[in-house]
């Protein structure tokens, strides 16, 4: 059998997603298909030229309303720049508008026009030309306002109006106030919008549709094995023409190469005013089965016709792949038992700009997840982006979806009631995604009563009743879940004691958390880059140690989640959680490589790295972080050369971190630099051994003082894009003369930007200039609507004579595929506020409502939590 290593697995999936798209860029779906208008569908972005305002603004609603001095915003849009620790409240709450002026372009002309909002934060109601037209509530799916039936034709002038509102609000999911929340509300409309051209019968959307396994497009499979696999794809169409329409529905299934291996058609009938469904069987000869080691998708493309003009259609990227469940023999993936499940919870949350994340950095989240060696995300409270849903199935990184929710339960039978159509839109949502493993129904950490439980299971299974459905999981102390639910929440020690059945999976939905208690937050895997380097080695071995956890040894227990990868803001703490692998910007912690050496060669590139800054401070026992068989360490060019066995169990840890005893010598480093002015001498040569053979190494030396600023883009293969949402990461390092980065450095950075893009940033949030920590300072960079150039200058932020240099890079953006729709040009400036009724300051709480607040929380914390 031929094995691909890890780096080759990304690769052949970047390479295919350049080979099938624009070169690198991903492709994301609008509306659950990826469409084009070879498909007879309109689809037009809608994030541009938004006029917005921070606060109430009474009249807001109405066509005539002077909207002139508000700022112009483009989306997604996150309310207010944050600072990179918002957490403890410190977002804003509370009620915002804006107002979109457009035309409704002349190819509307005969389709029925939609605006697709893939999320809002909070409560919300939209109006169309000063009409209501809409009022939502719940902050993560989408919400579709039908513009034709509001009376808007094409060539005409209209204003659409959207008040939001994310206060604490209980009637509905999560229900939790924000301050005693692990999370936070971050406001406003921070995903993606579209308007959509439908002609007169089109794919139904299954959450307006409202049919229980029905509306818009399923695709769902059967018989799979290595020799075929049947592929059936329901698709359900609405007339809203006069007359009777004839309809035919073809589906073409290609392989990623382009080729056809299979296609089926089917003719209907579709009555005016009404919807019809119809199902298509396809078989695949000899199918590539999807796995997160082989993540291969087919395109499904769906084309309807009528009169022998395509009228509708799109794609669904579809992987097929079988998974079971089998108790105590554990998961099986491809009808062969498949290795643990490790991977990382995943909030949408990013510094400075909450969750307001394009969708870029949604795909480039996800490869960070699979670089960093992970194969399961757990979407921890709430269903995510769209577009990391791409990214995963096309990645290969299964998912745990959940219904919003976290610590709260309201016992008016509405929020039970609320809580159950969730999961039945998030089901109907998500449902085409091959990466969906499992669903959770229920509330996390919540008490909730038996029939609530039964019920939620029972929707999973209304809503996916084919064979391949996502299984259930829930926490296992939990009511009615031991005995009905597919997969139960628990940890590993537990397997083989009287009360766990032995005929469902285990899995840990939260591990690598040792707080000291739920007030303080003290906690070993706990570390922020700017605390430096023995703070963030003690977080990775406090991690390494924990990971361990999740190889018991026994086939039940199919893995675990860590509780978090990136560093993300809370309301019910002052302090960001800091347990991340990554910053909220993204950046790398020592973490990341104790996680990323836990999988094995066989499956990944090996990989060496020195936790070890050879600093005046830094320990004399120096720790490698390895996948090898060995590493070999040689100290000072040959002063001390020690080969160690990396220790690799299959019940325990894969790769043990090695240590080697009093490696970093200060003092002996002094005596090279000082007294012999040999300070070339001084570094660490780390070689990562397999089979007796380098494969891997890498070189360290300490820093020597400031003198130069570096720049480099986190792009990830990735293009920035010129459609005014896009943003990537610019991060300036301060280094010495020979390239090494000066950790210990305290300068400040200043950035500025010239050309087709803008530094994210205000003086609120204190980001320019920017404080040096762990050796660097992070920018966020956006694009303008014009492709092109971007210059990127760092420098210090006080002149002197000894200050390090500056630095410029050059970021060339690329024009967007996707058209516009838009009157207004983007602005750059602070949000104009009116009528300011919210507010992260005002109207706190009193200390004692504080105080219960947080003891709620921290009992909340230990029945469910134990030690994460």
């Amino acid at each position: 059998m031929i094995r691909l290593s890890f780096a080759c697995v990304l690769a052949l999936i970047l390479s295919f997603t350049c080979a099938t798209s624009y070169a690198n860029r991903s492709r994301w779906s609008v509306a659950g298909l990826y469409s084009s208008a070879d498909y007879g569908r309109v689809v037009l972005n809608f994030n541009l030229g938004w006029r917005f305002c921070l606060g109430d603004a009474p009249g807001a609603a109405g066509l005539d309303f002077d909207d002139a001095s508000w700022k112009v915003v483009n989306l997604p849009h996150g309310l207010r720049l944050e600072p990179s620790n918002a957490s403890g409240c410190k977002n804003y709450q509370g009620v915002a508008w804006y107002r979109k002026h457009f035309t409704l372009p002349s190819e509307m002309k005969d389709r029925k026009a939609v605006v697709y909002f893939e999320a809002i934060m909070g409560r919300q109601e939209i109006y169309v030309n000063g009409r209501k037209v809409l009022s939502h509530e719940g902050g993560y799916l989408p919400v579709s306002v039908d513009l034709s039936a509001a009376g808007v034709k094409p060539g005409e002038t209209a204003v659409i109006a959207v008040m939001t509102d994310n206060s604490d609000d209980k009637t509905y999911p999560p229900g939790k106030r924000q301050m005693a929340l692990d999370f936070a509300y971050h406001g406003g409309i921070y995903r993606d919008v579209y308007l959509l051209g439908l002609n007169s019968v089109y794919i139904t959307d299954p959450n307006v549709a409202g049919k229980v396994a029905g509306g818009g497009v399923f695709v769902h499979y059967d018989n799979i094995s290595d020799r075929q696999a049947d592929v059936l794809t329901e698709v359900d169409l609405a007339n809203v023409g006069p007359k009777p329409a004839s309809a035919q529905v073809c589906v073409v299934i290609s392989d990623r190469s382009g080729k056809v291996v299979a296609r089926s058609k089917r003719s209907l009938k579709v009555a005016p005013s009404v919807s019809q469904s119809v199902s298509l069987k396809s078989t695949v000869k000899n199918p590539h089965l999807w796995s997160p080691d082989d993540p291969t998708l087919y395109d499904v493309a769906i084309e309807v016709s009528v009169g022998g003009k395509v009228v509708d259609g799109g794609v669904v990227r579809a992987g097929i792949r079988r998974a079971e469940f089998k108790g105590q023999d554990g998961f099986w993936l491809n009808g062969k038992p498949y290795r643990q499940l490790v991977g990382g919870n995943r909030h949408q949350d990013f510094a400075y700009v909450g969750n307001a994340m394009p969708n870029s950095q949604q795909w480039r989240d996800a490869l960070r997840l699979k670089e960093a060696g992970m194969n399961i995300i757990r979407a921890a409270h709430y269903p995510q982006d769209p577009a990391f849903m791409d990214a995963c199935d096309e990645l290969g990184l299964f998912v745990i979806v959940p219904t919003p929710g976290w610590q709260y339960w309201n016992k008016d039978p509405e929020f039970a009631k609320k809580v159950h159509e969730n999961t039945r839109q998030i089901i109907r949502r998500d449902r085409n995604h091959t990466s969906v493993l499992m669903w959770e129904p229920i509330l996390n950490e919540t008490r909730y009563p038996l029939d609530f439980a039964i019920e939620a299971l029972k929707i999973t299974r209304e809503e996916f009743p084919f064979n391949g459905r996502p299984v259930a999981a829930a926490d296992l102390n939990s009511a009615g879940v031991k005995e009905n639910y597919d997969v139960l929440y628990d940890w590993p020690e537990n397997i083989g004691k009287a009360d766990i059945p032995t005929d469902k999976c285990i899995f840990t939905r939260e591990f690598g958390e040792m707080v000291d208690d739920w007030y303080a937050h003290n906690c070993l895997n706990r570390a922020a880059r700017s605390w430096g380097e023995r703070p963030m080695l003690v977080a990775a071995l406090s991690l390494s140690d924990t990971y361990g956890t999740m190889f018991h040894g026994r086939r039940q227990f199919i893995g675990g989640c860590q509780w978090h990868p990136f560093d993300h803001q809370r309301g019910y703490h002052p302090d960001s959680y800091l347990g991340g692998i990554y910053d909220a910007f993204r950046q790398k912690k020592t973490a990341f490589y104790a996680f990323r050496s836990q999988v094995p060669t066989s499956l990944s590139e090996p990989m060496v790295k020195i936790a070890c800054e050879m600093t005046q401070f830094s320990d004399n026992d120096v720790v490698v972080f390895s996948n090898c068989d060995s590493v070999r360490l040689t100290v000072f060019e040959g002063d001390m050369v020690v080969t160690k066995a990396v220790a690799h169990s299959s019940d325990d840890n894969p790769s043990e971190p090695v240590v080697f005893t009093g490696a970093w010598d200060f003092w002996k480093a002094r005596e090279y630099s000082y007294k012999q002015r040999n300070w070339q001498k001084v570094s660490f040569l780390a070689e990562g051994i397999v089979d007796g053979k380098v494969v891997c190494s890498e070189k360290k030396m300490p820093a020597r003082r400031s003198t130069k600023l570096k720049l480099s883009a986190d792009l990830m293969g990735r293009d920035l894009v010129a459609d005014g949402s896009d943003f990537i990461v610019v991060v300036a390092e301060v280094t010495d003369d020979n390239g090494n980065v000066r950790r210990l450095a305290i300068d400040d950075v200043s950035f500025e930007v010239f050309g087709n893009g803008e530094l994210i940033s205000d003086e609120r949030i204190m980001s320019n200039p920017r404080k040096v920590e762990w050796g660097s300072a992070p920018a966020l960079i956006r694009s303008t609507t014009t492709p092109g150039r971007i210059t990127v200058i760092a420098k210090a932020a006080f002149e002197g004579v000894y200050v390090p240099t500056s630095d410029t890079l050059v970021i060339t953006s690329v024009a967007p595929d996707m058209p516009s729709c838009q009157l207004e040009e983007h602005s750059v400036g602070s949000s104009h506020r009116l009528g300011h009724t919210g507010s992260s300051t005002s109207n706190l709480p009193s200390e004692e409502d504080r105080n219960r607040t947080l003891r709620e929380v921290e009992e909340q914390q230990k029945e469910f939590g134990v030690q994460k």
